[in-house]
């Protein structure tokens, strides 16, 4: 087997290593057909994540959707829970359920306001979400509706604001009182978390910790109270109270680290959405027998952290907390691609543009599977053929929503052992840029070529 070059319009001949992913391969061709052994094993799983090497890559978005269709029309998943804020994705999950007055997808994704907006508002999401209210409402009234869940704990301002509306309604003394714990944010920031965790780095301010832990206690003991007045229909309401005053309590602990450690950030926000997963879990339990869930992030989400560079910093990843609390009802999913486009920004921020991906370097996995002669095509990590070829250390790529290609080895490799990393791995070679639904300027322009302007 050889696979044609288009830069040089040579064909080249797989490695024994390339030949033996060959082998095991799965192609992917858009037939329906495509993941039928892959769900097959996966089906069982009380959670499912799949990840995403870039937050702006076209064909991450259509894959993982496609799987996701099959897990919750033929295996009742009951939810997607994605790396997106709380509040935001409950307006989409509202929507979803249909119990909201917003008219459509778009409307419900507009509550992703934060940078970077072009991660959950674009057309692949905004196209799954419309596919999601369909399939609830050709439910019958009996029938389980399946949901859509943020698991991030950016929104610390949002979150707060949130709590306090459901005191509004439940207990307003409450809200009140909710109202003054969470006025100690005012004079640092008004819940705006960079500018909080600055006032605690270097200006010498008090944090915040006990007013918030005491909201999400008192919210907790008052919980059945609020149920016997409401009724179980409200159950879904108070839960989301509940963990949004948990994404206060922990957000506000977050940005405390984020001037000072780094490492024990990253920690907190992936221990944060772990516990966000499995306290879905059990909410999901008083709705359905066997609650199972998607989850949706990055790649460096997704995997298991012991596997990778990022266990040598101390750091940890949402795959490697659920993986050792769910044990073999935990699959995860990664995703790779050797060259194309995606969406990004140059730093935190800026407009969001189409940029090139380099081709990827030739000691990373990405060009280990590009050698395979197969535009697309899932492998399983725990085959013989494909675990002999995957358990030796590579680089391996990941975009975010910044992408630097000038210094890419440093900003976006890492080392890796896919095989011990992933279950299985999707590998899109060629993928194309994310379209926002509100595309910049810039954006519809895209990256000029590099022979500009002397190629012209």
């Amino acid at each position: 087997m050889t696979r044609i070059d288009p830069a040089t319009d040579t064909t080249t001949r797989p490695t024994e290593p390339a030949a033996l992913i060959a082998r095991a391969a799965h192609p992917i061709t858009g037939d329906d057909r495509d993941y039928d052994d892959l769900i097959r094993r996966v089906a069982h799983c009380q959670y499912v994540l799949i990840g995403e090497a870039s937050h702006g890559t076209r064909e991450f978005y259509a894959e993982r959707a496609r799987i996701t269709r099959r897990l919750i029309e033929e295996h009742g998943f009951a939810a997607v829970a994605v790396e997106g804020d709380w509040p935001d994705a409950y307006r989409v999950n509202r929507y979803a359920l249909g119990h909201t007055r917003d008219a459509d997808a778009e409307h419900a994704l507009r509550g992703f306001q934060r940078f970077p907006t072009w991660m959950w508002r674009n057309r692949e999401v905004c196209d799954f979400v419309e596919w999601l209210r369909g399939h609830n409402d050709a439910l019958a009234p009996s029938e389980n509706k399946a949901r859509f869940y943020g698991l991030d704990l950016y929104s610390l301002a949002a979150s707060m604001e949130a709590v306090v509306e459901y005191l509004d309604r439940v207990d307003p003394a409450e809200a009140q009182r909710a109202r003054n714990r969470y006025g100690c944010f005012d004079r640092l920031g008004g819940g705006e978390g960079q500018s909080y965790g600055y006032a605690l780095a270097y200006q010498g301010a008090l944090p915040c910790e006990n007013e918030v832990v005491t909201q999400l206690v008192a919210l907790r003991a008052r919980s059945e109270q609020y149920l016997r007045r409401d009724g179980i229909d409200a159950l879904d309401e108070q839960f989301f109270a509940e963990q949004n005053a948990a994404v206060v309590r922990d957000a506000e602990e977050y940005y405390q680290q984020m001037y000072r450690a780094e490492v024990s950030s990253w920690n907190l926000r992936d221990r944060h959405m772990a516990n966000t997963a499995d306290a879905l879990v059990e909410h999901l339990g008083h709705h359905v027998r066997d609650p199972k869930i998607v989850i949706w992030e990055h790649n460096s989400h997704v995997g298991d952290a012991r596997a990778t560079g990022m266990s040598t910093r101390g750091e940890l990843s949402v795959g490697q907390l659920v993986r050792q609390r769910a044990h073999d009802r935990t699959a995860l999913i990664g995703m790779t691609t050797f060259d194309g486009t995606v969406t990004a920004a140059q730093n935190w921020g800026e407009p969001t543009e189409r940029r090139r991906v380099r081709p990827a370097r030739a000691d990373s996995y990405e060009s280990l599977l590009h050698e395979v002669p197969l535009d697309a095509y899932w492998i399983a990590t725990d085959e013989t053929a494909t675990r002999g070829a995957l358990d030796e250390p590579r680089l391996e790529r990941a975009i975010g929503v910044i992408y630097r290609p000038e210094t890419e080895r440093e900003s976006h490799y890492f080392p890796a052992r896919l095989a011990d990393q992933f279950d299985a791995v999707i590998h899109l070679d060629r993928t194309h840029a994310l379209e926002p639904l509100e595309p910049t300027p810039v954006w519809i322009a895209g990256e000029p070529p590099e022979t500009f302007p002397s190629g012209l």
